[in-house]
């Protein structure tokens, strides 16, 4: 098989982006530290065509060569927007109507295999790589999702787990 020449890829302009319709989730991070991390998942939710990302705390935000080098210009495609403090974050959110994730492990959590949206609008929170999120913001969402693990680490990279769980919310919305 022949690999495909980036030109093949027939992907659309930074403005076409801007005007498609966009899956109804919006992804959170909860003082993520690693810009590294925020880059990536800018340039996931690119991808698969997330609402926005919200940008809490002391996570970095654009414009930032650390956050450029792994979004790669998806910090100027995807809207995004900062609050000092997430819990903010999420009362706007609410108040528009999404259903509030959190992306955990923690007690009745759902595990990602078992997961059914029952609502069309969703807002996924990926917390601190040491961390996780934050018990105030554990506490307003509706319900948690647990990325399943079998080996001997008990946590995956932020920018990994919102890989994961933003394509599978893709799947499920789209």
């Amino acid at each position: 098989m022949r690999k495909r020449k980036i030109t093949e890829l027939q992907r659309i302009s930074p403005e076409e982006f801007k005007e498609t319709q966009k899956i109804p989730l919006v992804v959170v991070l909860d003082n993520v530290r690693s810009l590294h991390n925020v880059g990536s998942v800018f340039r996931t939710s690119d991808a698969f065509l997330v609402e926005a990302v919200y940008l809490c705390g002391i996570t970095a935000i654009p414009p930032h060569p650390e956050i450029h080098k792994t979004a790669l210009g998806a910090e100027n495609t995807v809207n995004w927007k900062y609050f000092e403090d997430t819990t903010e974050a999420i009362k706007e959110l609410k108040q528009a109507g999404y259903q509030i994730v959190a992306v955990e492990q923690a007690e009745n959590s759902i595990l990602l295999d078992k997961l059914q949206l029952k609502a069309d609008k969703q807002a996924i929170i990926f917390g601190n790589e040491v961390h996780g999120v934050a018990q105030e913001v554990m506490d307003l969402c509706d319900f948690c999702i647990e990325i399943p693990q079998f080996g001997t680490k008990h946590s995956l990279n932020v920018s990994v787990a919102a890989g994961i769980l933003i394509w599978e919310l893709f799947r499920q919305l789209q």
